[in-house]
């Protein structure tokens, strides 16, 4: 695989916007031994494979026990009793056949770890670990120790002297455009002010296209000093030349050399301990003494404490006492060392997904030597996840049966466990997340009782390129549906699990499915989708229904979780505008950087390929089509109808134009020809080289660069896999088979005959989108309307019955001519604009809009999601139980909170938040349903408030409409919205406004039963 130099970029592919290809290929040199096969030793091992090391060895000598079945999730209660390692190989070499995975089932030896470039400790004695670390560490070995205990983790990390990290986070280098340069010592760089700098103290910069002060251009990185978030101080300008325009600032990514003291060493060392969460900074310092305490404990008595043990638990204290009067940290977390006493014998799925992720993350940048690695400690505990109440479990409550589920009952008890069983839980999303999740419920046994169930939806089928984080599915699986797929691999991981799997998508159009039945039959969702619409509307069917919800999402190495609680904390809330959209003038243009060239290829492609053809068949078979346009406002109707007539307008009486393969090359040379000479000269005669603006500076400066024209040549690559592709996808709307072959190509276009290009001085080219919209409301009344009346009329004498195909982006289909348009279009446009070009991989990255994805932190987001589920199953009440996580496994970054209470608003001095409603059953037993009167009347004698306007969705049902007070409420909700309820709606939501407080933004929705 990269070890070769290749790489199998359909498998890889969302991980190579993670890491890169020159990451990858390090990583495919690297051999990996990971020692210990419990949990979370094969939860590193599935990550690490997923990756694309070389080879892996799994070690362990232990044969399988009942606890283990609680988080190994390839082990069965068929392998009790065998070598776990030799029963986890069979599995974890099927997850990708690019790594070769081996099992070694004797014991740890030094000779065994020399053979290895990483090697990880999972479950061995503290002994071993100062052992093998300093073996290790003398021999340039990469050393990592993770391990779990109940609810409490750590994680070590050893890279040896000197290592060397060529990238320190993973982000893109920043590069700004320059709005002027001051002759000083130092000079002072401001940047345009429409993008923050983001760079440093100490980053380093390369200068380019700088006009006047030249020498800039031609010196070595630059280090800077930030000033403020749109301008830095660099070296002494005031003997360079005057700065006139432009200029473009590259940050320059440095290497970071890094030291690591072996275990042995940093044991002792409290400074090198990396806080997670700042609430806990003691308690981590007193996990760091309680775990080394541990060990001591297991070394004396041959076991772990006792679960929920007063006298082990005293013991273990007296233990860490005693390593605190050397140690001396201020102030010792008693409470944490008892709850890890009382814990430690648990192992559980959500904590060994985490530090699975974390661990495994860390063999990445071992190898690949990208992302800065932990230095060196890292403790992290969910001790939340215990009871509320400070009584805990008793002793015997905890005792193990020989079940599946011990490792778990250990930490929680068995009635915590039968009520686990008896959840109901819909799962929404079968992908990297949704796969991590069914496999952490299937472990905790969520559903897997009598009254339990588990329904999981997912409209989508296996592809190729999600084999390497969604660890459920093999090749064998590719075309398949995820949820049905994913459903039946957990059932074979806990065959105690009630799942059904559905292929829906979750919207308005599946509310017959998933009604008001459905939702208050569930105990809660967990959401595992990968855009924010999708997300905003499981949310508020959640507050409607009133069930809690854990969210969380993955973007390449960074991660997110929510937990949405009823009555306690706020909501994902409504969708929030995005401050990254690209002005539209920007797009059309003033391009300046190649995700500007990008989304105009994008766009290009939607309105030529797939958005006109759908108008022109709209309008050859909907009479009404034209008149529906209209409604849609003149800016918009003007556009839709001009493209409808550019399509239409040289038909012949067959309907079919072109007519053939020579027909679709000339219309994509001629495109060639208006976009990257024509569009360009006319811009360039609105707005000449030397334009200044009415303050006297260069009009081309700052973030406007001053475009070129292209010639056409017929040798250049890029000209002609334009006109190649743009000819095969217009042939392909119309029914006409395209071709390869450039020779034949080329000599088609030499016989095109190209228009020569005129500029028009009339035309008005917009600065801003502010100046534009301002401009269209100045010629609404005229100028688009006479084009539209102009329009209708040439329409309607269009005669004709031929149909166009309209063409869906597909990016993952490198024979359609999707790709290879986008690349070329972009690039070209690139070039008009002197922009750096973007290979295929970034360009479908970009316009494919690809979210980068990587199994380490998909694995570390679902289990902390799940940790979050102990305590919505065990009904915690309090703000502070619970946590909401952002993170970066690149830097080692972690923010816990808790999470938000629900904002408050006011209506009539009473106050309420989104979680308030106002229930009215508009029905009761046999009863007629209420008027409109009624609900009115009902709503003041139950509520104290006066109904003045009654809404449903955008449809006003009352706002002084006497007539309609003695109809039903579903009867004028039918009126108003001109369609009948469907049968499966059960509860409206209708939004009143009061006359007690009529200018309330925010008020309780009125949730009108229809049982």
């Amino acid at each position: 695989m990269a070890a070769t130099g290749e790489i199998d970029e359909g498998f890889y592919s969302r991980q190579l916007y993670v890491l890169g290809h020159e990451a990858m290929l390090r990583m495919g040199s690297a051999e990996v031994l990971i020692a210990g096969m419990r949990g979370l030793g094969v939860e590193i091992a599935k990550n690490v494979i997923l990756s694309g090391v070389k080879a892996v060895t799994v070690q362990d000598e232990n044969q399988a026990v009942w606890t283990d079945l609680s988080s190994q999730f390839f082990l069965q209660e068929s392998h009790l009793g065998e070598n776990r390692a030799r029963c986890s190989l069979q599995q974890l070499s099927a997850l990708n056949p690019h790594v070769r995975v081996s099992a070694h089932t004797g014991s740890l030896s030094e000779d065994l770890l020399l053979k290895f470039q990483v090697v990880v400790l999972t479950d061995s004695s503290l002994e071993e670990q100062q052992q093998f670390g300093d073996l290790c560490h003398s021999h340039g070995i990469k050393f990592i120790v993770v391990n779990t205990k109940g609810l409490c983790g750590q994680l070590f990390c050893d890279f040896g002297e000197g290592f060397e990290v060529l990238d320190q986070d993973g982000e893109m280098p920043a590069s700004v455009m320059i709005e002027r340069i001051t002759k000083d010592n130092p000079g002072t760089v401001i940047c345009t002010d429409d993008q923050r700098h983001g760079l440093s103290d100490g980053s380093k910069v390369l200068f380019s296209e700088v006009q006047g002060m030249t020498e800039l251009n031609s010196i070595g990185p630059v280090e800077i000093k930030v000033c403020d978030q749109y301008s830095f101080s660099i070296c002494d300008t005031s003997a360079f030349s005057e700065y006139e325009r432009g200029g473009v600032a590259t940050e320059v990514k440095q290497p970071l050399r890094l030291n690591f003291k072996p275990l042995s060493e940093a044991l002792h060392d409290h400074q090198l301990l990396v806080f997670n969460d700042y609430g806990k900074i003691f308690k981590h310092n007193t996990l760091h003494l309680a775990f080394q305490a541990l060990h001591s404990f297991v070394k004396k008595e041959q076991r772990l404490p006792q679960s929920w043990c007063q006298s082990d638990a005293d013991a273990l204290l007296a233990l860490v006492r005693e390593l605190n009067a050397v140690a001396q940290v201020d102030e010792l977390d008693e409470a944490a060392v008892r709850n890890l006493s009382y814990s430690a014998r648990g192992d559980l799925a959500p904590m060994n997904a985490f530090f699975g992720g974390l661990a495994a993350q860390e063999v990445i940048k071992a190898c690949s030597r990208k992302f800065t690695p932990l230095q060196q400690w890292f403790y992290f505990d969910a001790l939340e996840c215990l009871p509320e109440k400070e009584d805990g479990l008793a002793e015997c409550s905890v005792s193990t049966k020989g079940t599946r589920y011990d490792g778990q009952t250990a930490v929680f008890g068995t009635a915590f466990q039968e009520k686990l069983g008896r959840q109901k839980y819909f799962l929404v999303g079968a992908g990297a997340i949704g796969c991590e999740l069914l496999k952490n419920f299937a472990l905790m046994g969520l559903g897997a009782g009598e009254e339990g169930h588990i329904t999981v939806t997912d409209m989508d089928c296996i592809e190729r390129s999600n084999l390497n984080r969604q660890f459920l599915f093999r090749s064998h699986d590719i075309g398949k549906p995820k949820s049905e797929v994913a459903a039946r691999a957990v059932c074979e991981m806990n065959p105690q699990v009630k799942i059904t799997a559905h292929q829906n998508r979750l919207d308005p159009d599946s509310e017959g499915v998933y009604d008001y039945s459905f939702f208050m039959h569930l105990d809660g969702v967990a959401a595992a989708l990968d855009n924010v619409e999708a997300r905003v509307y499981l949310d508020g069917r959640c507050v409607q229904h009133k069930k809690p919800l854990l969210e969380g999402g993955t973007l390449g190495s960074k991660g997110h979780t929510l937990v949405v609680v009823p009555h306690l904390t706020e909501s994902y809330g409504p969708a929030k505008s995005s401050s990254n959209a690209i002005p539209l003038c920007t797009l059309k243009n003033f391009p300046h950087r190649i995700e500007h060239t990008l989304q105009w290829a994008r766009d290009q492609f939607e309105g030529l390929f797939k958005q006109t053809p759908e108008n022109v068949n709209l309008f050859l078979r909907d009479p009404g089509f034209v008149e529906r346009t209209l409604a849609r406002g003149d800016t918009e109707a003007l556009e839709i109808l001009e493209g409808v007539w550019i399509s239409l307008q040289d038909m012949d009486a067959d309907g079919q134009r072109p007519k053939s393969w020579e027909d679709c090359v000339t219309w994509a040379r001629r495109m060639w020809e208006t976009a990257y000479n024509n569009d360009i000269c006319q811009l360039l005669h609105c707005f000449p080289r030397d334009e200044v603006t009415s303050n006297g500076l260069p009009f081309w400066s700052g973030s406007k660069r001053c475009p070129h024209p292209l010639t056409f040549d017929p040798d250049n690559n890029t000209h002609i896999e334009y006109v190649v592709a743009a000819a095969n996808l217009y042939g392909c709307i119309y029914g006409i088979e395209g071709r390869r072959h450039c020779t034949s190509i080329k000599k088609i276009i030499e016989k095109v005959q190209v228009p020569s290009f005129t500029p028009n001085s009339s035309v008005k080219i917009h600065v801003s989108d502010k100046e534009m919209e301002e401009e269209r409301k100045k010629e609404k009344d005229d100028v688009e309307k006479a084009g539209l009346e102009e329009l209708k009329g040439k329409l309607s004498s269009l005669k004709s019955s031929a149909q166009m195909c309209p063409i869906d982006f597909e990016k993952d289909d490198d024979s359609n001519f999707h790709m290879d348009y986008i690349v070329a279009a972009s690039n070209l446009r690139a070039e008009n604009y002197d922009i750096p070009a973007a290979d295929r991989h970034q360009s479908k990255r970009i316009a494919g809009r690809i979210i980068p994805a990587i199994a380490t932190t998909t694995a570390a987001v679902a289990g902390l999601m799940c940790l979050e589920l102990f305590k919505l199953v065990q009904g915690h009440e309090k703000i502070p139980s619970y946590r909401t996580a952002y993170l970066n496994l690149a830097v080692q970054y972690f923010v816990l909170s808790h999470p938000s209470r629900p904002q408050e608003f006011e209506v009539a001095g009473k106050k309420y938040t989104l979680w308030d409603d106002f229930l009215v059953e508009g029905r009761r037993g046999n009863q007629q349903e209420m008027t409109l009167e009624d609900l009115i009347q009902y709503i003041k004698e139950h509520y104290g408030l006066n109904v003045s306007a009654l809404f449903y969705g955008t449809g006003i049902l009352y706002c002084g409409h006497k007539e309609r007070l003695k109809k039903s409420v579903s009867d004028v909700v039918k009126m108003v919205t001109k369609a009948d309820i469907p049968p499966h709606k059960k509860m409206l939501d209708l939004i009143p406004s009061f006359e007690e407080d009529e200018d309330c933004e925010t008020v309780p929705t009125i949730r009108y039963m229809l049982l």
